[in-house]
């Protein structure tokens, strides 16, 4: 009797290969590409992903300020944020943080799809969000993300 052991390979930190990608997201649904941005970092694109490690790549958003926003979600959705104090609370609407930081909406809306843990900080850190269609990563060579 012939038997196989077939094991499933764990990746490990030392042996992960990470790339660097570019994604314009100039005109896209905030929700869908954030969600595809997402599974990027956590490296659920790759063969060798591992839930407990991290083996996601480097992903660079640009035009980030001409992100697109469904319905009436410009106007209706609201981002809280809460200092602790009594009536400490304040809300701010999308167009209006599109307007301030525009960044800010990509990266809540990422961070929002990455694990509440020490590796979903690790895994954020590898993101990089520009208002504009410029970025300084040219060094590392990133390929466009379709």
């Amino acid at each position: 009797m012939d038997t196989l052991s077939y094991k499933t390979k764990s990746a490990k930190n030392t042996e992960v290969d990470r790339q660097w990608h570019v994604i314009d997201v100039e005109g896209e649904v905030l929700g869908r590409v954030c969600s595809k941005i997402a599974a990027v970092l956590r490296g659920k694109h790759k063969p060798s992903y591992t839930p407990h490690v991290d083996t996601g790549d480097y992903v660079i958003v640009v035009n980030a300020d001409k992100i697109r926003l469904t319905g009436a979600k410009l106007e209706d959705k609201e981002y809280l944020s809460y200092s602790g104090y009594p009536g400490g609370q304040k809300a701010i609407n999308a167009k209006n943080l599109l307007a301030k930081k525009p960044t800010a909406v990509v990266e809540k809306a990422i961070k929002g799809m990455l694990p509440k843990t020490k590796l979903g900080r690790a895994m954020y850190k590898k993101l990089f969000v520009y208002a504009g269609p410029d970025h300084p990563h040219g060094a590392q060579k990133p390929q466009e993300l379709k």
